[in-house]
């Protein structure tokens, strides 16, 4: 089981923290999702940057909403959305290899593995893997995925529910048992 996610407080105010703040607490937890959701760890980087830069802009009437967690989240996952219409490819590949390995997973896991996930997330419906990386990679409750995807309950519901059975049926992915 993962740790929770500790609450952000701004020191000197008590209130929701400052952009600065934020980022530096949430920036690696915005990059995994961001590389399960592109499956590259480039586009991973511009997804969380235009996200970001977006968000900044309304830093203030964000914060004071309160729920600046879901906000971010809603807007990456919209510039996801835009970019996929839009089949946003935004770099050209080349022969050479990256200078690190990407490594949105917990250590401990294998390049592998890493692939094994990209691959089987890859091949679920756009939808259908938003709704897997928020549930089970950033730990979201049903309700909280609803509202980030602003989808229905029963939505969040069924797509988890197709998109597990397309997982255990594409067999990519082993089953384990901890």
């Amino acid at each position: 089981m993962r740790e929770a996610v500790p609450v952000l407080v701004n020191e000197e105010t008590g209130g929701v923290p400052t952009f600065e703040e934020y980022v530096a607490a949430r920036s690696q937890a915005l990059w995994r999702s961001a590389w399960l959701l592109t499956g590259d760890r480039h586009k991973a980087e511009d997804l969380v940057q235009t996200a970001l830069m977006k968000c900044w802009r309304r830093w203030d009437s964000i914060a004071d909403g309160g729920a600046v967690d879901a906000y971010v989240r809603r807007t990456m996952l919209t510039t996801y959305t835009d970019w996929w219409r839009r089949r946003w490819n935004g770099e050209v590949p080349t022969g050479t290899l990256p200078d690190r390995p990407a490594n949105g997973l917990a250590d401990g896991h294998d390049a592998g593995v890493r692939q094994d996930v990209l691959a089987a997330l890859a091949g679920l419906p756009r939808g259908q893997r938003a709704v897997v990386v928020l549930r089970f990679f950033d730990d979201l409750t049903e309700a909280q995925t609803a509202a980030t995807l602003a989808i229905s309950a029963g939505t969040v519901k069924s797509q988890t529910s197709r998109a597990l059975r397309a997982l255990r049926t594409s067999g990519l992915l082993e089953e384990t048992h901890d």
